[in-house]
Formats: C-alpha cells, structure tokens, sequence
C-alpha cells in the first residue's frame, strides 16, 4: 500500500514536470507564478534594488481605459534589477543628482525626489549604470506572470496605498507602507509619487520601438509616468495597469521615478 502511494506520488510529479517542460518548449518562454518568487534584495552604490525574474505576463487590462487595451503578453528573456522603492531625496544628493528646479516640495532625506522633470530623472539613472524603467519592465514588476491588478492583489486595499486618505497632504518616506509590496519585493508602486518611464505614451499593444533613446531632447516626448500618487483619491489610479502622459519638463509634487538595471 505505501509502496503505490509513493509510486502514485512520484507518477503526479513526473506529469507535473512533463507538462511544465512542454509548455516551454512550445512557447519558447519561461513560465512561473508570482508565489513561485522568492524576493532578492542586491544593493548598487548603496541603493537596494530588487531582482525580477526572466518571465510572461499579460499586459494591459480588460474594462480599463481604452489605452489598456488590447491585453497583449510581453515577456524577458533575461532577468533585470529595479530600485526597491522610489529615488530618494538623501539618494539623489550623494550620487550627484542635478536637476533644474529648487528642489522637492516636500524635504525629507527618505522622502522621494519630486518636482524633477523627465530629463533630470533620466540622468541620474544613466549616472548610476541604470535607466528609466520601460512601460513593460515597470508593469511585471508590479504585476508578475498573475497579473494583479494591483501590486498586491486584484482587490483595491485603501491601507496598502499612499494616497489622499491616508497621506496627510504631502509625501511619505519610502517603503512606510511594507504591505503594499510587489511579488518582487518592491515598494511604493501604488501611490506616494507618479513614476517617470522611457516609455512614449503610444496605444497598445506595447512596442520596445516607442522606449525613448537616451539621448532624447525634444521637449515634444510624451513619456508615460505610472503608480499614481498622494494626491489622488480614486482607487482605479493606482491600478498597476493605469497610464498616463505626461509633458517631459513637467515636475510637480506628484512626480518622482526609480531606476533599472539590466544586468548584474
């Protein structure tokens, strides 16, 4: 009797791996779940970013706004680090962030960089070896392959966002509000600041050919910013699919970024 429940145990599994190695071979792509990630936490210069893993997901959201659609997959053949949380104030400053303005709105060492235009948040990341996150890359790491709806799950949870009722008029230090996390171990994807992209705003479905080059100028871009913010109140905002333009040379209290490395 053990011996065939050990056999019929083993037998499962076999299926189990047969079919899992088929769908790759088919597809060609690497399949996984947001429970099958363990977070990995790598600092560079200082600044903890945290590893997404090489993946699938589904882009986009059917009953968004129009510009979610149509769902499409996208997938990476190769794993990338993104910042755990949002620039910081104390960041931007020791590694040599410049930028236009007088400076955040609201100061505060842990605090994110805000009122910094596209341009600005750009630099600072091809300072530090990284760059803007693309549409994509920021969406898988708020959504991964389960394609949440929000960072933490498909249902809107007012305690898991910075956001109007809960922020007290201004911005919080990063990482306050650790349930909120994403599968991949990053922070504050649902409010507290807007987040630049490199990605121009363009109907879907995504196309790497609309990213922005590095050495965009053309104060005529319309960068796509993502996340939401302190300042706004209705929670299909801070859904991780929801986009929105933006004019480059704006920086306003609601606007921050954070940064990719592809790589090690």
């Amino acid at each position: 009797m053990r011996r065939n429940r050990i056999l019929l145990i083993l037998g499962i599994a076999l299926v189990v791996i047969i079919l899992t190695v088929a769908a790759m071979l088919l597809t060609g792509k690497p399949r996984m779940r947001n429970a099958g990630w363990t977070p990995i936490v790598r600092e560079f210069d200082g600044v903890p970013m945290v590893q997404v893993p090489a993946g699938c997901f589904m882009m986009g959201y059917d009953g968004g706004g129009d510009d979610e659609e149509p769902v499409h997959e996208q997938c990476f053949d190769a794993p990338f680090f993104i910042d755990q949380t949002e620039v910081t104030q104390a960041q931007f400053a020791r590694l040599g962030g410049v930028r236009e303005d007088q400076g955040s709105n609201f100061a505060g060492d842990n605090r994110p960089v805000e009122r910094i235009d596209w341009f600005d948040a750009r630099d600072f990341c091809l300072k530090r070896g990284a760059r803007l996150p693309t549409e994509a890359e920021w969406e898988y790491a708020a959504r991964g392959p389960d394609a949440l709806v929000y960072p933490w799950g498909d249902s809107w949870d007012p305690n898991r966002a910075i956001w109007e009722d809960n922020a007290a008029g201004q911005t919080v230090d990063v990482g306050s509000i650790p349930a909120g996390v994403s599968w991949v171990g990053a922070l504050d994807m649902a409010g507290n600041v807007w987040e630049w992209t490199r990605s121009e705003y363009a109907p879907y479905p995504y196309e790497a050919a609309n990213d922005l080059p590095d050495d965009a100028s053309s104060e005529d871009i319309r960068p796509t910013i993502r996340g939401g913010a302190w300042n706004a109140g209705d929670p299909v905002i801070f859904r991780a699919p929801n986009r929105r333009r933006e004019v480059p040379m704006v920086g306003t209290s609601s606007i921050g970024f954070r940064c990719v490395r592809v790589g090690g």
